[in-house]
């Protein structure tokens, strides 16, 4: 009888502890990848939608590229990157998987200001800035063959988003097309004007995308859940509050306020997270119009790479 009330104290003992291990257990730090770009702003408001225990750290890289590798060999657990990097990935046999919408448009095609290039057919025989294997390119070289050109009617310029504002100012270039808030910085400060935003094609405004791998995909799909949930909470909280938004990206990237306010008050950065059936769309659009242009060699495997099973879930929860 005493060794049994002894059991009973002790279970009840343990019964009541076991919350406080299981919540030691739970807390955990989660590695998740950005762009310095206004259009990659979304982790930096996941922090407050995380649940208990669960610290986002961000980890900033300059180019799509980048991002994606860390995604694939694991150094962060998610990440927002373009949809060209993923493609490039994913059409190599790389374990990078789409699981989520990130962030759209954030794009523009920009001349020097009073300038005579004001239309795309304008572009003809001037040296234009791109950055290769960049969403940007993928959609200017569409554009390029809707109005009746090709890259060969252009001089491409091999120029990073970062230094195409100054590049322009210069004259180094006659026109570019870059990503926000470069665009915003160009014509706020009266060095550029908008030739277009290049949304016509059939892509639509795709851009970005919110990445995992697929080894994440199968040992930890809760976490990939837990991760997309928290960014569909902050892309949703952003939309209402673009004053923050411009705030944050002020403070965190250092960008001019202008060039901040001329990229959202042009409605040219647009926050989401579902990967519906219009982005499910568009991204195969995207990787048939790169298997054209020889940037792959073969088109992803896209029941792996475009898995719409946790934005599902999430969107009927």
């Amino acid at each position: 009888m005493i060794r049994r009330r002894h059991l009973l104290a002790a279970s009840a003992a343990a019964a009541l502890a076991a919350p406080h291990i299981a919540n030691a257990q739970a807390a955990r730090t989660v590695k998740m990848g950005s762009l310095r770009l206004i259009h990659s702003m979304t982790p930096h408001f996941y922090q407050r939608f995380a649940p208990a225990g669960l610290t986002i750290e961000i980890i900033t890289f300059d180019s799509p590229t980048d991002g994606k590798n860390a995604v694939v060999t694991g150094s962060v657990a998610c990440g927002g990157f373009g949809i060209a990097a993923a493609t490039l990935g994913a059409a190599a046999g790389e374990p990078v998987v789409v699981v989520g919408a990130f962030c759209n448009k954030g794009m523009g095609v920009i001349s020097k200001a009073g300038g005579p290039l004001r239309a795309l057919a304008d572009l003809r025989g001037k040296r234009i800035g791109i950055w290769p294997g960049s969403t940007q390119e993928v959609f200017i070289l569409e554009r390029l063959r809707e109005s009746g050109m090709s890259v060969r009617d252009i001089t491409p310029v091999r120029v990073p988003f970062g230094e195409m504002h100054a590049m322009l100012s210069r004259g180094d270039i006659d026109a570019y097309v870059g990503a926000e808030p470069g665009p915003g910085l160009s014509i706020s400060s009266g060095v550029g004007q908008l030739v277009e935003y290049p949304y016509g094609t059939a892509m639509g405004g795709l851009n970005m995308i919110f990445g995992t791998s697929e080894d994440l995909v199968k040992s930890d799909p809760a976490l990939v859940r837990t991760m997309l949930n928290i960014h569909r909470q902050a892309s949703e909280y952003m939309k209402a509050h673009p004053a923050e938004v411009a705030e944050a990206t002020v403070r965190i990237l250092g960008a001019p306020r202008a060039a901040v306010e001329q990229a959202l008050g042009a409605d040219n950065v647009e926050y989401i997270w579902k990967l519906d059936d219009t982005v499910l769309r568009q991204s195969r659009t995207y990787a048939e119009q790169m298997l054209q242009l020889r940037q792959i060699r073969r088109l992803p495997n896209f029941d792996t790479f475009l898995n719409p099973s946790f934005s599902n879930a999430i969107a009927t929860a």
